[in-house]
């Protein structure tokens, strides 16, 4: 049983430790996806650190972003910091992308995009079904709303009024292959959600205390309506070099690079 640490309301502060963990973690490995994992670090602060309860469920649909996942769950006292000094090492119960059945916060597998809002849709219903107390949370890439499977769940939690379903959108712009409005056009806009039956929100999505207290009206918001908040990003944020630039999806970092990186976290968190 790792011990449960206390949770920091100090929201700068905290993104900042977690951003300066992702880095280190993705230095360690020499591994890439540094950029997205930066872009939702507030978004899990606000809905998997502050918001989510013990009969609530949280998933990372998109889960290449996996080291923002593990440092919210080590904060959380759910992974000690051995086992997340193995990130992305032989044996690791800590991969890539999350594998299901090590650790009670990752229930299932994510990472080939477009379906965690499936299953999320399935945890809601199946908490209406039980008449729970329970929201089912899923953080979600603006890239992944292209995803067939992401507009069938959608109608899914229309059709059955889950109204217990929070979805986050981590809108940064970029995707694999460029900017989203090159690839498929802009499928994560507000208007598109709205018109097709979803309760909208739009919030900036570096502002853990907004996001914070929009969680809190939205859970109690009965209304038969799946929620989602699109939630306005920055690709590789808080470190100057990757910000809105695609290759930070892949890259990994130069010895050179982390040391800038990390300076630029300590400058804009810890200041």
């Amino acid at each position: 049983m790792v011990e449960t640490q206390t949770i920091s309301t100090d929201y700068k502060k905290l993104s900042g430790e977690l951003r300066l963990k992702v880095l280190s973690l993705y230095k360690k490995a020499n591994a890439g996806h540094i950029g997205c994992s930066l872009s939702c670090i507030d978004l899990l602060i606000a809905a998997l650190i502050q918001q989510k309860r013990p009969q609530d469920s949280f998933l990372l649909s998109k889960g290449h972003a996996a080291a923002a996942l593990y440092v919210a769950l080590n904060h959380l006292g759910e992974i000690s910091d051995e086992v997340l000094d193995t990130f992305y090492q032989d044996g690791t119960t800590l991969p890539a992308h999350p594998a299901p059945n090590q650790h009670a916060g990752i229930p299932f597998a994510t990472g080939s995009l477009g379906h965690g809002l499936p299953i999320a849709t399935g945890i809601a219903h199946a908490g209406k079904l039980s008449e729970e107390d329970s929201i089912s949370f899923v953080l979600m890439s603006d890239g992944e709303t292209n995803e067939g499977t992401t507009w069938e769940a959608a109608h899914y939690a229309i059709q059955n009024r889950l109204d217990n379903l929070i979805v986050l959108i981590d809108k940064n712009g970029l995707q694999g292959f460029g900017n989203t409005t090159d690839v498929l056009g802009d499928t994560a806009t507000a208007a598109k959600w709205r018109a097709i039956g979803f309760d909208v929100f739009e919030a900036e999505g570096h502002n853990p205390s907004e996001l914070v207290e929009l969680i809190e009206t939205l859970k109690s918001r009965t209304n038969g309506l799946p929620k989602v908040i699109i939630a306005h990003t920055v690709k590789g944020k808080g470190v100057s070099y990757m910000e809105n630039r695609m290759e930070w999806h892949y890259l990994p970092m130069s010895d050179d690079q982390y040391e800038t990186a990390k300076a630029d976290v300590i400058n804009i968190y810890f200041s």
